[in-house]
């Protein structure tokens, strides 16, 4: 998410909507970043930045099915947190929401040519992530540990 400004002037921060789906057995899907973008190989909550008009489960909802073929309805989703960076030199503030759901229609297949795999609640804390996702995985696996 490498979003370089070309101007002084200040820009909005960009807002960023996750997913931390949970399977019947308890486990949070990720997907691996391709190694060509920024943060390349890391592991991240499906989502991605809102469009111009969009609402954070519209963005949610449409990401889920471009990336990985789900569908989600807004009130499977419950809020489970946000992440936020300051803006540095040259790039705008990010502000990541995360969602669980545990209701979707669809098997997950990445469109994208991102890896994705399903970890244990524990396990997602071992997993190498980018920075916004450091503080959201606590909150993940507490939801997924819910029965």
């Amino acid at each position: 998410m490498d979003q370089r400004l070309s101007s002084a002037e200040p820009h909005p921060a960009m807002i960023v909507v996750a997913a931390a789906l949970v399977d019947v057995h308890g486990r949070v899907l990720l997907q691996r970043r391709p190694v060509d973008r920024q943060h390349g190989g890391l592991w991240e909550f499906p989502g991605g930045k809102l469009e111009t008009g969009e609402g954070p489960l519209d963005a949610l909802s449409r990401e889920l099915r471009e990336e990985l073929t789900l569908e989600i309805r807004a009130e499977d989703c419950v809020a489970l947190g946000f992440s936020a960076s300051e803006p540095q030199q040259g790039t705008r503030a990010i502000v990541l929401l995360l969602f669980g759901c545990r209701v979707w229609q669809g098997e997950p297949a990445s469109q994208e040519g991102a890896h994705w795999d399903w970890f244990p609640p524990d396990a997602i804390a071992l997993l190498d992530t980018p920075p916004l996702d450091v503080p959201l995985i606590p909150l993940a696996a507490h939801f997924a540990r819910l029965a």
